[in-house]
């Protein structure tokens, strides 16, 4: 990961996309019927149920986590969040795809919250992640990319579910 390869956009629109994310999942999950939640468009990838739980615990358990160090602490060192990991472990497949949908909004709301009143100065606040040291406007941009993917993977899944 080389946040230096994040597109730069101004605060407030990143603040912007990271707002309507929720409400683009869960506009899929009420597009797709009950037999398409756990429909993959190819090995490897995620079911519309896998990505709500992913975002959920991506959220709560990574960048929930990371944003609130990064503001209170002095230069914290940040876990990764193995995703491929977690899936597996917790069986996405299993669990219900709006409930998790629902906890990823709240614990997105609770992100914005806190990044949306920060002042430039509080953005370039440091910490270590993995190899690299990143800002909290790092942070912000890598959760745009992040999200920025997931769209495009739910986007293709949604279009390979109306065939």
């Amino acid at each position: 990961m080389d946040t230096a390869d994040f597109p730069r956009l101004g605060f407030a629109e990143s603040i912007e996309r990271l707002s309507a994310m929720p409400e683009f999942l869960d506009a899929a999950l009420v597009a797709a019927g009950p037999e398409d939640l756990l429909s993959r468009p190819g090995e490897g990838e995620f079911s519309l149920v896998e990505h709500a739980c992913h975002l959920r615990d991506l959220e709560r358990e990574g960048y929930l986590v990371r944003v609130r160090r990064m503001i209170t602490e002095s230069d914290p060192e940040l876990q990764p969040f193995d995703g491929t990991a977690v899936a597996a472990a917790r069986n996405y497949r299993s669990q219900d795809a709006r409930a998790a949908a629902r906890d990823f909004a709240r614990a997105r709301r609770e992100v914005v919250a806190l990044l949306a009143p920060l002042t430039a100065g509080q953005l370039r606040r440091e910490a270590r992640f993995g190899a690299k040291r990143i800002c909290l406007a790092d942070l912000v941009a890598m959760m745009v990319e992040h999200d920025r993917e997931h769209r495009e993977e739910i986007e293709r899944l949604m279009d390979a579910i109306e065939e």
